[in-house]
């Protein structure tokens, strides 16, 4: 919370929902400590979770920067460890995470606004003859995680999807700089306006 309350002067940071009600709370950001409000760009991943997440949410949802990379890990449930007899616990998880707008981070995770996947090293590319770019593995991948539930329904768990084998075209590294940059423009425009 305090990362977020860095960058972000006034609103909710995150909330979390449970059933019952003590589980329910908000975090406020403050204006004092608050940075000079500058253009922010965050970096985020597949290996970007929990608390990284409630932080990218946050920025997002205030339009206080842009967020790039590619979707993040979607870990955003809270435990509760209850103390047994005989000196064991048990984690239950008892809430949820949500951003600023109410969207859930559990097993969905922070869609950022531009996308860009990390590409690997020359030198890994030219050992192997197919280029793969690294899966980070996220929370719905895990065996037996907390299904997402909207409107009472549980969500199934997609079916991974079988891969296309494409036949590789030569990369203009120059064309795809141009395009991001065109992608961001109209993104910065708006930031420096919310500062007014």
């Amino acid at each position: 919370m305090k990362i977020s309350d860095r960058f972000i002067d006034s609103g909710i940071i995150v909330s979390i929902d449970g059933r019952r009600e003590e589980a329910k709370q908000k975090w406020p950001a403050h204006p004092d400590g608050t940075a000079t409000r500058y253009p922010l760009i965050v970096l985020v991943n597949g290996g970007s979770a929990s608390g990284a997440e409630i932080v990218a949410g946050a920025i997002q949802d205030h339009g206080r920067g842009i967020l790039v990379g590619t979707q993040t890990f979607g870990k955003g449930s809270v435990q509760t460890i209850i103390p047994l007899k005989d000196g064991s616990g048990l984690r239950l998880t008892t809430a949820r995470y949500y951003t600023p707008s109410g969207r859930s981070i559990q097993a969905k995770g922070i869609v950022p606004d531009i996308i860009v996947k990390p590409s690997r090293p020359e030198e890994e590319k030219e050992k192997e003859k197919e280029s793969v770019t690294p899966k980070f593995p996220a929370e719905k991948d895990l065996e037996r995680h907390l299904m997402d539930v909207e409107k009472g329904a549980a969500k199934e768990k997609e079916k991974p999807k079988k891969e296309e084998v494409k036949e590789k075209k030569p990369v203009d590294h120059q064309l795809e700089r141009a395009l991001e940059l065109l992608k961001s423009w109209d993104i910065f425009k708006n930031i420096g306006k919310g500062s007014k």
